[in-house]
């Protein structure tokens, strides 16, 4: 009996140790929501960009250890829908950690959804200053630059045109009005004797392009603030060049310098607006020319800002895991606080303060050279140097 009992406690060692040893290596789970139906030319780049990471990350022996394994869901654009499959994500696929999102109102959802089940949540594309602001809350981080910062990089550019009188076209969601509100707020300090004569609030992916231009161009504006991206774009600039709406006048559009959404414009894309993007291939710094080798050879194709923001995202996630030492989502959140991580663009950190990702952008003005839409004059603008006050963002996050 003594000995059976030995035997039946022995296995049980060797069962428990053995259990233990494969929990060790088994992949760290991070679960991906994006909106890849709804709109592919940014997500397919992005998820192309976060499966070269997955790669580069499990090639040199993954984190912790362990490799990183990513299961991807499609939120179809939908909150409802991204919701649902966060569930699915955490309590039949046993994920980590959740990650994604890419329209402001889903990424809102999903911080919501985050903060109520106590798991963590790397937003990667969503730019809605309330997840990490008014709605910001401990289980949230943000990578991109917020509506307020790529406002404020735009802001320091429209600032020193001579225009006086504006008029602004958004998407009527979350993104575009933060957007319209910041630029507002933030041009007027800097330029008290502008004014704002017209707006147009066109609902997401479906603008009535021609009413849209007509409207803006009654107001006979000195310049505009473009909000619209994707086929809302596209629809609006050719109806914008085929009723001369932007002669003689400036443009200032947020955006529109990102390779997916230049692409559908080609030889149409308006010279001399002033943007943000991404000038892929002119940016010669090691780090960018690396990433874009690496991609190339993975995917015969050029990177998009999709791209560099899945690529980035996952680096991002690696390295806040490896800082934590745990995998236990109060140990994460304290990990990823403050945490640096490398880029295609330089180095970069989330603010422990309000968990912003201090990745920049770039800045310049479009042109057309061999009938293809791209960017001239850019600059990088470090997002470290766009964000808010401890001050100004201790008075809008109530979460702490």
């Amino acid at each position: 009996m003594l000995t059976r009992r030995k035997a039946i406690i022995g296995s049980a060692a060797a069962f428990g140790a053995a259990s233990a040893a494969r929990a060790q290596t088994a992949p760290i789970r991070i679960g991906e929501i994006n909106s890849y139906s709804a709109i592919p030319s940014f997500t397919l780049p992005y998820r192309n960009g976060w499966q070269l990471a997955v790669e580069e990350i499990n090639a040199a022996g993954g984190v912790l250890g362990r490799p990183l394994e990513v299961i991807s869901r499609d939120d179809a654009g939908k909150p409802p829908d991204s919701i649902r499959l966060a569930g699915e994500l955490l309590d039949e696929q046993k994920v980590d950690l959740l990650a994604g999102g890419y329209l402001s109102n889903v990424g809102l959802a999903l911080s919501d959804f985050a903060a109520q089940r106590k798991r963590l949540f790397v937003a990667g594309e969503p730019l809605s200053d309330a997840m990490v602001w008014e709605k910001g809350n401990r289980y949230c981080f943000r990578l991109r630059p917020s509506t307020y910062m790529q406002a404020a990089m735009l802001v320091e550019e429209a600032a020193k045109l001579p225009a006086k009188t504006w008029v602004t076209v958004a998407p009527n969601y979350e993104y575009g009005t933060s957007t319209v509100k910041w630029f507002k707020t933030l041009l007027s300090a800097k330029r008290p004797d502008v004014t704002f004569v017209g707006e147009q609030w066109p609902a997401l992916g479906k603008i009535d392009a021609g009413a849209t231009v007509a409207a803006l161009a009654e107001a006979k504006p000195d310049a505009i603030l473009n909000v619209t991206f994707g086929p809302d774009l596209t629809n609006f600039v050719r109806q914008g060049n085929t009723r001369g709406l932007f002669e003689g006048r400036s443009v200032v559009s947020v955006l529109t310098g990102e390779p997916e959404y230049l692409a559908p414009l080609g030889e149409e894309t308006p010279a001399g607006w002033i943007v943000t993007g991404y000038p892929q291939d002119q940016v010669e710094t090691p780090a960018n020319k690396a990433f874009i080798a690496a991609y190339r050879k993975k995917f015969d194709a050029l990177p998009g800002m999709g791209s560099a923001v899945g690529y980035t995202l996952i680096k991002s996630i690696a390295a806040g895991i490896a800082r934590a030492g745990s995998l236990d989502t109060e140990k994460l959140v304290e990990g990823f606080r403050g945490v640096t991580f490398d880029t295609p663009f330089g180095p970069a950190s989330y603010r422990a303060l309000d968990h912003q990702g201090t990745l920049g952008t770039f800045v310049g003005r479009t042109a057309v050279k061999d009938g293809r839409g791209g960017m001239v004059n850019w600059r990088y603008a470090d997002g470290a140097s766009y964000l808010p006050t401890d001050e100004q963002v201790k008075a809008l996050r109530p979460n702490g």
